[in-house]
């Protein structure tokens, strides 16, 4: 049966569920009056949905609100043990995994360091990190004593361009650190002890980020925004409905100086041979700085920081008895913030966005004082009109917004599909022909 529209009785029923559960999950608690306007749906249509939802165990009551002049009005929102998610960020050090209930409570955690020297891509090798994902995916609901049928999904954040084929599913191509089309979601589906009807959802960690910032973050309220990750490279997310899935960009491999430095890609000049924070901590070691021996990343930009921005207390001794600032470490601080600024100017032209949001590890440890540099560059390399309409800010959601972006991702499509299960999980989406024959011979 079809509605005029040429959508089926069962799309309409789909559509009117997935308009109470978002409502639900972003405005909750909310009463069925209040449910009507908000959604656009008849008190009918509302009864009807949420009869189902509540029978279902996806929707529960939670306490009630006076009316004025009635009876109580019972509030509803989304029952956070109904359901779980699992959020993965395949990072610069570590694979993170975690496991949310609905609400991203989370419930269980495990880290996976990768190796902290050598080549990259002895780092990612993808029987390490896949022996990773099934030990950590095994280990959170292990700890959480959660049962397998009851997931979701699993969201994995990956640095690289993600691309889906009916072969293999997602398969990554990760060519700064020697991913050359793997068929990750097949190694999984082949690795990972979980039902087969559990879908993986594999996206780019830039667009976790802005998944998990628009929904929860600095992001919220925003028309549009790009979210920038600033890691051990740059990324970027470009996000037009806040709502909607955003789309990655890789913005670190931007060209900004011709036959410049040499990139881990492999070219020159690229945005991330500049603001990429290995590729700063290389500069500052060229420029004579001296980066703690064996150190990480992180503990790296931790001690250039420190070098470059001696504490303000004028009785405390400055790290290493140096009498002041590391000038070297000041002046790529600098030319990297110049940098970044003309980057952010680019995505600010190109898309005009409402705000701008920097997350990522080194981008939140750099922090608001390295973004202010930042900000001042980017308005003077941007078209005035666009450049200041646009806010730029840090994320808010801390180091860990990759996960529980990444957390997210089978969420959208579990409300995408009126909050039901699927009953398999196939790569790639089925041919409109064959949808729409299954609708009309199940309605």
């Amino acid at each position: 049966m079809h509605a005029k529209s040429g959508r089926t009785v069962r799309d309409l029923r789909r559509e009117n569920r997935t308009a109470v559960l978002r409502r639900l999950y972003f405005d909750g608690p909310m009463s069925r009056l209040a449910l009507g306007p908000a959604t656009g749906l008849s008190s009918g249509s509302i009864s009807n949905v949420v009869a189902e939802l509540v029978a279902e165990g996806l929707v529960e009551e939670a306490g009630s609100v006076d009316s004025a002049g009635g009876r109580p009005r019972t509030l509803l929102r989304i029952a956070p043990g109904s359901g779980c998610m699992i959020g993965v960020d395949i990072g610069e050090t570590r694979v993170r995994i975690e496991l949310f209930d609905l609400a991203l409570t989370e419930l269980a955690r495990t880290e996976r360091p990768l190796a902290p020297s050598g080549p990259r891509t002895a780092r990612y090798e993808v029987a390490v990190v896949v022996d990773h994902l099934r030990d950590g995916i095994a280990e959170v609901l292990r700890t959480a004593g959660v049962p397998a049928e009851r997931l979701l999904g699993v969201g994995i954040g990956v640095p690289g361009i993600v691309e889906r084929t009916p072969e293999d599913g997602a398969v990554v191509h990760g060519q700064t650190i020697g991913w050359d089309a793997v068929p990750l979601e097949r190694l999984l589906r082949e690795t990972v002890e979980l039902p087969a009807e559990v879908p993986y959802r594999i996206e780019n960690g830039a667009k976790t980020l802005g998944q998990a910032e628009m929904w929860f973050g600095a992001g919220r309220g925003a028309r549009s925004a790009v979210v920038v990750l600033f890691g051990s490279g740059v990324g970027a997310c470009v996000v037009t409905d806040p709502l909607g899935p955003g789309r990655a960009l890789e913005w670190g491999h931007l060209t900004v100086r011709v036959r410049g430095r040499r990139c881990r890609c492999g070219a020159q000049g690229c945005l991330e041979a500049y603001a990429g924070a290995e590729a700063l901590l290389a500069r500052w070691r060229d420029a004579g700085g001296e980066p703690p021996a064996g150190a990480d990343e992180e503990t790296a930009l931790t001690a250039m920081l420190a070098a470059a921005y001696p504490p303000d207390d004028p009785g405390a001794e400055p790290p290493g008895g140096a009498p002041g600032p590391d000038m070297a470490a000041v002046a790529v601080l600098d030319e990297t913030a110049e940098y970044l600024g003309a980057g952010l100017a680019d995505l600010i032209n190109l898309f005009q966005p409402e705000r701008i949001l920097v997350g990522g590890w080194a981008g939140l440890q750099l922090g608001s004082r390295f973004l202010g540099s930042v900000s001042a560059y980017a308005r003077a390399y941007a078209l005035r009109h666009p450049g200041g309409r646009t806010r730029i800010a840090l994320g808010t959601l801390g180091p860990e917004a990759v996960t529980v972006g990444a957390g997210l991702l089978p969420l959208v499509d579990f409300f995408a599909q009126g909050g039901r299960r699927p009953e398999r999980a196939p790569s790639v989406p089925a041919p409109a022909w064959q949808t729409a024959l299954r609708d009309r011979v199940s309605t």
